[in-house]
């Protein structure tokens, strides 16, 4: 486009110049115009806001602007229009605009409030405004004055120089309003925290010294306000505000007027909810009438007074204005001051002619006037009955009340209303009276029980109080008169003084008549007559049982066939109590049924009932008996069980001494439940799972009167537990602890019987053995011979000690060992025993050569075998160095050799008689140097090797071979022949 337009300029240069001349034309002129109109508007208006002040009301946050219009003509009145701006913090911040119409007079000073939302100390407001005329005809954009000059309030200047400030300060706001809150901080460096009530507030920054914090649908907290306070955290001052928060004002309910004696008008209304300021702060109430421009203060809340014109005024409009610093609000009323008259309650009540059924009652009422009729209304409360009546009074009111009971008290009350135009009733003025006495008017109701007592009757009376309307009066006493029907002349008066309600008659076995009667201050009632015969003839009856309900118990029996006069009914209401409370019931003698309830019965208390029938001759005779229970419970306790006859297959139980009487139901049986760790159950039981899910077997026992059991068919040497619970139609008794037994072995008894006993011999034997221990010793186990007293060591001749008498191993050595056979009555020499060529045992070393000195051969003798172990010495025999093969071992072995001589000796024990055998010690000692049997070497070889022999066997024959010479240097034991021993 630019290079077309280019193009056409150099191609027709003229018309774009008279474009451009017409362009440059144009505006010159438009810039002219507007010019003009600058000019114009700028110029003042005549009637231009003039000195604009402004003063603040910082407690209700508002701004109060005054400024006033001059050029006016004097009496000259103008209608205009103020355009207002409010900005804040700068000018250019404009936060409210507002025309303000209004019509101005000459020298007027006009005004204006704004309210801030924002307190006014939080932060700077600049105002300015300007006016026009207020003409419709007008546009507005063509007739504004300039603006006046801005005018700044300030309010932080005269703060002061706390360091922390917080507006506003106590406020005043209904509950669901919205506040805002600021602080204002001395210091921007520190860290500010406000809390509401404790809970800390989120705020908007709105200069680097003040917050600001918007609280919305603020709520009613307490009648002494909501606290706010803020604090730093570089230890500046805590400040806080209080904002008060008020309920919201409720329109006055039921605003009514009256009066009572057409002086004084009392109006009243419900104020509905406080609004929960302080006393100070609250609501107040206003009462305006706006016929006689009257205007009164009420002085309380809910009711005011209004003093009637003296010039008979009869109509009202009243206007009541509740008002608080928030709102206000009004209710309205118009009426007639005669249609809402509320008369006085009547005074001066009082009772003439009182009698035993007739009273009269008057009253006087207070005076309104006289053409007002007052309509009174009479109530009298009775024995339970009300009777009304409506009287008609101008000043006294009379009204007679018959058909009333003697003795009885009486309350009248009475209320009167306007009669031409009703209202309301008056307050109720009461008052009480009491009819004269009668005589009683009805016979006791009286009933006995007889006792035959060794040969005579106890018959105790029982009567009823009569009632109220029955006695007619206070009963005093009562008189009863005794009649002997077999005896006629013969009677008997007493007088039991009230109240008593019973006496006891002690009477022989004739029939007797008794009357009572009751006697007040007036007279006598009528006689009850009873019969008490001499011979009761009462037969024996069985017992039926009922069941109760919660209304009674429904009792019915069979209609005698004969003449009766009527039925009684008998039963306690304390059965099992100290004393009986005798009860009783009278039906008449076509009735066969009757309910008998009472307060008294008692769930799980068993009842017992009699019915009786009244002969024509006045004579009661028993006719059925009944029981039962008002309602049953399960059974409380269980039997007391014993068990007995325990053996291994079966036990028995019994409950003797358990009452199903006392029960709180009808005992119907037993269950015994048994436990036992087989769990299985036997014919004629079941199984149960109890409460706490163990299971069990059960047997029931149908009849409540069986009160033993046997539990047969048990295992022996097994554990039971069993438990015995009476049950009824209601349930079972407790289940308590159960009761453990274990079943004895099956052979124990029989055990017993055969152990029992042996035990008592044994025990007998012992004791026999104990007193004869002397003479048991001696004979089963008699003292070892003492070695001192042996006879060996009278063959002992030591030289190197006489004073030796105690044989001991280390003394000797013994190299051979000589049996001697005697006979009977001789004894061999020594010499007769060499001839004899006896036989050797040779001890043999353990080693086939040997250099040193022979072997250390420790003999031990069983019957000096106490010194032998404690001499633990050795003799010593030299051995030869070279032995044969055959002499340096047995032919058999130790063991077998061992056995063989135990064998040959003890069977050679029972054949040899006692004294034919004797054992000579050959040689102690042996040496090879010398052959003295008796004599000891002087320095005897020290053994290298010893062996030990710890017995002295008899050795047959054929378990050993012969030395292969008899010069033998080895020391050897005698072998023994067969038939020998040793001791």
């Amino acid at each position: 486009m630019r290079f077309e337009w280019e193009v056409l300029q150099n191609e027709n240069p003229e018309p774009m110049a008279l474009f451009s001349v017409f362009q440059t034309t144009f505006l010159l002129a438009l810039l002219s115009l507007r010019t003009y109109q600058s000019e114009v508007l700028s110029e003042p208006l005549p009637w231009a806001p003039e000195s604009l002040k402004v003063f603040i009301n910082s407690t209700h946050q508002c701004l109060h602007l005054q400024w006033s219009v001059h050029n006016l003509a004097h009496h000259q009145e103008l209608k205009m229009v103020f355009q207002i701006e409010i900005s804040r913090i700068k000018t250019s911040n404009v936060i409210w605009v507002e025309n303000y119409s209004t019509t101005v007079k000459w020298n007027q000073v006009l005004h204006w409030s704004w309210e801030s939302k924002l307190p006014l100390e939080c932060a700077k407001h600049f105002i300015r405004m300007r006016s026009a005329e207020d003409d419709a005809k007008t546009p507005e954009q063509s007739f504004w004055s300039n603006w006046s000059s801005w005018e700044e309030v300030d309010v932080q200047n005269s703060l002061g120089h706390d360091p922390l400030f917080v507006f506003p300060k106590d406020k005043l706001v209904e509950e669901g309003s919205n506040v805002t809150i600021c602080y204002v901080s001395r210091s921007p460096q520190s860290n500010i925290s406000c809390y509401l009530e404790g809970v800390q507030m989120q705020g908007e920054q709105l200069e680097p010294n003040v917050t600001v914090f918007n609280l919305n649908h603020v709520a009613f907290i307490r009648e002494t306000g909501t606290n706010i306070y803020c604090k730093g955290d570089q230890g500046d001052s805590i400040k806080g505000i209080v904002l008060f928060v008020s309920k919201v004002l409720e329109e006055p309910k039921e605003f009514s007027c009256e009066t009572q004696d057409l002086t004084t008008l009392n109006c009243t209304w419900d104020p509905g909810s406080d609004t929960g300021l302080l006393k100070q702060l609250s609501q107040s109430y206003t009462l305006f009438e706006s016929f006689s421009g009257k205007k009164t203060l009420c002085k309380h809340k809910s009711w005011c007074s209004w003093e009637v014109a003296p010039e008979s005024q009869e109509m009202y409009n009243f206007t009541l204005t509740a008002e608080n610093y928030l709102r206000k609000r009004s209710v309205h009323l118009l009426f007639n001051l005669t249609h809402r008259v509320h008369p006085m309650a009547p005074f001066s009540v009082l009772f003439t002619d009182v009698s035993t059924t007739n009273a009269t009652m008057t009253w006087k009422v207070h005076s309104t006037g006289n053409y007002y009729t007052l309509l009174c209304q009479v109530k009298l409360y009775g024995e339970g009955e009300v009777t009304q009546h409506n009287v008609s009074v101008e000043v006294d009111g009379e009204q007679l009340f018959s058909g009333l009971e003697p003795d009885t008290e009486y309350r009248a009350q009475v209320r009167c209303a306007n009669a031409n135009h009703f209202w309301k009733w008056s307050e109720w003025t009461h008052q009480n009276f009491t009819t004269a006495e009668a005589a009683p008017s009805e016979a006791p109701d009286v009933w006995r029980n007889v006792k035959s007592v060794q040969g005579h009757s106890v018959v105790t009376l029982f009567w009823k109080p009569l009632s109220k309307l029955q006695a007619n009066g206070k009963i005093l006493f009562y008189n009863i008169v005794i009649e002997n029907l077999d005896r006629s002349s013969s009677s008997k008066f007493l007088s039991i003084p009230a109240p008593a309600n019973g006496t006891e008659l002690n009477l022989d076995q004739c029939s007797y008549q008794i009357h009572v009667t009751a006697h007040n201050s007036v007279g006598t009632s009528p006689a009850s007559v009873i019969i008490v015969s001499g011979d009761p003839g009462n037969k024996e009856v069985e017992e039926e049982r009922v069941k109760g309900t919660e209304d009674g118990f429904s009792l019915s029996w069979k209609p005698q066939p004969g003449n009766v006069t009527g039925y009684i009914v008998e039963w306690c209401d304390r059965p099992r109590g100290p004393l009986c409370d005798l009860q009783w019931k009278s039906v008449g003698p076509t009735t066969t049924s009757t309910v008998v309830s009472s307060d008294a019965f008692r769930p799980g208390v068993q009842y017992n009932f009699r019915i009786y029938g009244i002969s024509t001759e006045r004579v009661p005779y028993l006719l059925e008996k009944k029981t039962g229970y008002s309602q049953e419970l399960a059974p409380s306790d269980n039997p007391q069980v014993v068990m007995s006859n325990l053996t291994s297959r079966s036990f028995t139980l019994s409950w003797k001494d358990y009452s199903i009487e006392s029960q709180p139901s009808f005992i119907q049986g037993y269950h015994v439940y048994l436990k036992s760790k087989a769990g299985q159950c036997h014919s004629g039981s079941e199984k149960a799972v109890l409460s706490d899910d163990a299971v069990c077997c059960k047997y029931k026992i149908d009849n409540p009167k069986q009160k033993t059991f046997v539990v047969e068919n048990l295992q022996p040497e097994s554990f039971y537990e069993f438990l015995v619970t009476p049950y009824s139609s209601v349930g079972e008794g407790p289940h308590g602890a159960f009761t453990k037994v274990t079943t004895p072995d099956e052979y124990s008894p029989i055990l017993i019987r055969v152990i029992l006993p042996m035990v008592f011999c044994i025990l007998l034997i012992m004791i026999i053995c104990y007193l004869k221990s002397q003479w048991m010793k001696e004979k089963c186990y008699p003292d070892i011979p003492d070695p001192y007293k042996s006879s060996v060591l009278s063959l002992i001749k030591s030289k190197e000690n006489p004073r030796l008498t105690i044989m001991n191993i280390k003394d000797c050595v013994p190299d051979s060992i000589e049996v001697l056979n005697k006979q009977e009555g001789t004894r061999k020499s020594l010499t007769e025993t060499e001839s004899s060529k006896p036989t050797y045992l040779y001890l043999l070393p353990t080693e086939e050569s040997y250099s040193g000195p022979g072997p250390c051969i420790c003999f031990e003798n069983f019957t000096y075998n106490q010194a032998a172990s404690d001499s633990a010495s050795c003799g010593h025999v030299p051995v030869a160095p070279k032995a044969p093969p055959s002499q340096l071992a047995l032919l058999t072995s130790p063991e077998n050799l061992l056995k063989a001589l135990e064998e040959n000796y003890m069977n050679s024990l029972g054949e040899i008689p006692a004294g034919e055998t004797s054992l000579n010690y050959v040689s102690q000692l042996a040496s090879a140097m010398t052959g003295d049997k008796f004599s000891l070497p002087t320095n005897p070889p020290e053994p290298a090797l010893c062996s030990e022999y710890k017995m002295q066997m008899a050795i047959p024959l054929g378990l050993a071979s012969p030395p292969s010479s008899g010069s033998s240097s080895l020391s050897s034991f005698t072998l023994l022949d067969e038939g020998e021993h040793y001791h």
